[in-house]
């Protein structure tokens, strides 16, 4: 992951070795030569994710000039870094305490994730508040896919419930309840590291994921970043707005093409733009 940005580019070799320096491992390692286990873990996935985006979008330079960005979970500290709200190393070392905070409370009790397809956004709803047990909805990426969140035996529930009308039901190769009540330990660790973190205004309206609204004040961004630990991805709100708001073309910064997926899913009437790289995460 990235090896290629890193042997084709000065400038990313240039990232990726303070990135190394200022986490105080080497995640290229990890990134390049790694296991996808390995790499799969949340303390070494988030780093090595934002870092494979905010390379990208330097490497554009000054082709890179969003009207607005938005990012799906951790990919919102991406946004904020690509709209200047955040400098390189304030954001890697917020990631890491991110990463960090939420790796400590994986495997500590049995939870997951599971993504249902197929489904109204609604439906999946209501069929977690049945279940006994947390489990919640985690992301809303699209009206017919949504990523809920909890602890085993409820996700069980939830999904046996759920086959009987969705088109999928898949579970997850995470090892923690992302986005749901599980991660309230996480919260105060990170509120300080929040705390301890410069940020400026951004350049551009930054759509968060808590209700999917541009955000530029400094005060909500960061309260909105400590929330969405415990709170669902507002993903399909945020480009709805985003498009209400006059955008007409996105372009994923980032491994992979997920996102640009989603935004089809969306709204097809709007255009799409490919990655940097063919690269894609783990």
């Amino acid at each position: 992951m990235g090896k290629e940005l890193y042997e084709s580019s000065a400038l990313a070799r240039n990232y990726f070795e303070r990135a190394n320096a200022l986490l105080g491992y080497s995640i290229t390692d990890i990134m390049f030569y790694g296991s996808s286990k390995e790499l799969k873990q949340t303390k070494h996935a988030q780093p090595a994710i934002f870092l494979h985006s905010y390379i990208q979008a330097k490497i554009l330079g000054n082709k890179f000039q969003p009207d607005m960005v938005a990012g799906h979970s951790l990919g919102e500290i991406s946004a904020l870094a690509a709209a200047s709200a955040l400098d390189f190393e304030s954001a890697i070392k917020l990631i890491s305490a991110r990463a960090s905070a939420m790796q400590s409370l994986c495997n500590l009790k049995n939870t997951g994730m599971v993504v249902v397809v197929g489904l109204y956004d609604v439906i999946v709803k209501n069929v977690c508040k049945q279940v006994d047990g947390i489990v919640v909805p985690a992301n809303y990426n699209t009206l017919h896919q949504v990523v809920i969140s909890g602890d085993m035996n409820a996700l069980d529930e939830a999904s046996q419930k759920l086959r009987h009308g969705a088109e999928r039901v898949v579970k997850l190769a995470v090892n923690g309840a992302f986005h749901s009540p599980f991660m309230e330990p996480a919260v105060d660790k990170f509120t300080q590291a929040i705390e301890k973190t410069q940020f400026k205004e951004p350049i551009c309206p930054v759509y968060q994921n808590i209700a999917g609204r541009p955000v530029r004040r400094i005060a909500e961004i960061k309260k909105n970043l400590i929330d969405q630990l415990t709170s669902p991805v507002m993903w399909r709100h945020g480009i709805l707005h985003m498009i209400e708001d006059g955008a007409t073309e996105f372009t994923e910064i980032g491994p992979g093409k997920f996102l640009s997926g989603l935004v089809r899913q969306i709204d097809k009437k709007v255009r799409t733009s490919p990655t940097v790289t063919k690269e894609t995460v783990l």
